[in-house]
């Protein structure tokens, strides 16, 4: 049955997508947007099929040309990945509708090429999602990066290429330590199978220490770049901010949040807590630089004038969330850290929609250019309103859920520390969303009337804020149903 190939069709959907919309954009351009926002639903629908299977049957292991694991390839989706699978592809499916106009008015005469590595990338996520192999995950790793300098490059100004360019040489420099890492898992286990590996490697490390340390030194440092935690962040800003608004808001929502999934699937799932906490101390190291991010990444957003930069330099602090729900290892605080890839990702992508939506309109990217936005555009404004609310963090949105959690795992692990600075954290987000409410809301627009981005970018952005609002309301079945068997599955007891 079709059914129990979906694990295997996630990726394959959107890989097959992309090598069509050339032959759909030879007959019809105008068709290609359409076709990819059909195969990105199809999807997301499958994704759904997986986590309803796992929920209802347990982790799924679906294996590759009849070769049972170890030896063969697997697909494993458990209750994390397939949560991250669901949000990774619904956000995707929501930019794919943005890009139209958007892409239509930035990159004229580009949407086949943006759309064919527009779908490269979503294969390479989902694949990088799924994959129970450790060397899939460099090969996924390497078709979603080598997608993400494309769509970087393909701004319109000279600033995207050298954006592009300096991420690539970033990048290249993570994925080598990535893969050296890989190796020496490989030479002390002799699999490539991560379930596999994570019942060899204690014995591994009881034979050769070294090994296995420099494994792990290299994993933590090579996806810290990836998923762009203070001080290895410094590619973000020029790539977010120098990219066309729909990437940036692909880019922001759904690229380092895989990352940090990998990372929590590496660190929790591989190595083990115990190896974390008490072999290496990599806990308390990464909780430090969390927090140095939380605070540093809103401390430079607030110095920021352009509007996508002070996005780019929130996201560094957002990402410090994340990072700070994993190191502080206890189900409550990775109960945060995880469900805060689902928020950051919807937040951020509807700000960079935003964003966009203003570029789209004005051409304005100065903040103190935002001058009676809220008039002429009042429903884009509105829906900024509505998720830097969420970003702050006040309630019932998704964004109080995530600090909430955070601070009551902080509490737990007695380290009050963090709670304050999650409070301080707050503080600077009502900084340096304030000027931006005050430009939109407390100044006149010359001419004042109303002028808004046509439906089919509007629509998305008033879903995306829409979600932060309901889905901070009825957070208690994901944090239930998905969430409590799921970190009870990576932190026992």
């Amino acid at each position: 049955m079709i059914y129990d190939d979906f694990p295997a069709l996630i990726v394959i959907l959107p890989l097959f997508a992309a090598f069509t919309v050339p032959i759909i954009g030879y007959f019809s351009k105008k068709t290609v947007p359409y076709f990819v926002s059909l195969a990105t639903f199809i999807a997301f629908i499958i994704s759904i099929f997986n986590l309803q299977t796992v929920m209802s049957s347990g982790t799924i292991s679906y294996t590759m040309g009849g070769w049972e694991p170890p030896w063969g390839i697997e697909y494993r989706i458990d209750y994390l990945n397939a949560f991250v699978s669901i949000v990774v592809i619904f956000i995707i499916f929501i930019v794919s509708i943005y890009s139209r106009k958007s892409i239509e008015n930035e990159l004229p005469g580009k949407t086949v090429p943006f759309f064919i590595i527009f779908l490269l990338l979503t294969a390479g996520l989902e694949g990088l999602i799924v994959t129970g192999d450790i060397f899939n995950v460099y090969v996924f790793l390497e078709i979603s990066s080598l997608a993400a300098y494309a769509l970087i490059a393909v701004g319109s100004n000279r600033n995207a290429l050298m954006a592009s360019l300096n991420y690539l040489i970033i990048g290249t420099v993570s994925a080598s330590f990535i893969l050296l890492g890989i190796g020496y898992l490989y030479m002390v286990t002799g699999t490539l199978n991560m379930a596999d590996m994570a019942n060899i490697l204690p014995a591994a490390f009881d034979e050769r220490p070294k090994v296995v340390l420099a494994a792990f030194a290299f994993f933590l440092v090579g996806f810290s770049i990836k998923v762009g935690l203070f001080p290895l962040h410094t590619w973000m800003p020029d790539a977010y901010s120098q990219a066309p608004s729909a990437v940036s808001a692909l880019l922001a929502s759904t690229f380092t949040k895989v990352a940090a999934y990998v990372m929590i699937r590496f660190m929790i799932t591989i190595f083990k807590p115990d190896f974390i906490i008490s072999t290496v101390n990599a806990n308390i190291i990464l909780a430090w630089l969390a927090a140095i991010a939380i605070i540093a990444g809103s401390v430079l957003a607030i110095a920021q004038t352009d509007f996508k930069r002070m996005l780019a330099y929130s996201s560094v602090s957002q990402i410090g969330y994340i990072i700070l729900g994993i190191a502080l290892v206890n189900q409550v605080a990775m109960t945060g850290g995880i469900i805060h890839i689902m928020n950051h990702g919807i937040m951020k992508a509807a700000l960079f929609m935003v964003a966009g939506a203003i570029i789209y309109k004005t051409g304005i990217r100065n903040i103190n250019d935002f001058k009676g936005l809220g008039k002429t555009m009042p429903y884009t404004s509105a829906a900024f309103t509505l998720v830097a609310l969420s970003m702050i963090g006040v309630p019932p949105t998704v964004g109080f859920v995530s600090k909430w959690y955070l601070a009551w795992g902080a509490m737990i692990a007695d380290q009050w520390i963090f709670v304050g600075v999650i409070m301080l954290s707050s503080l600077l987000n009502i900084v340096y969303f304030w000027r931006v409410f005050e430009n939109m809301y407390f100044y006149r627009a010359e001419g004042g009337k109303v002028d808004e981005v046509p439906l089919s970018m509007l629509l998305p952005i008033l879903i995306l804020a829409a979600l932060t609002f309901l889905l901070g309301l009825l957070a208690l079945y994901p944090l239930n149903e998905i969430m409590a068997p799921m970190v009870q599955i990576l932190l026992p007891g």
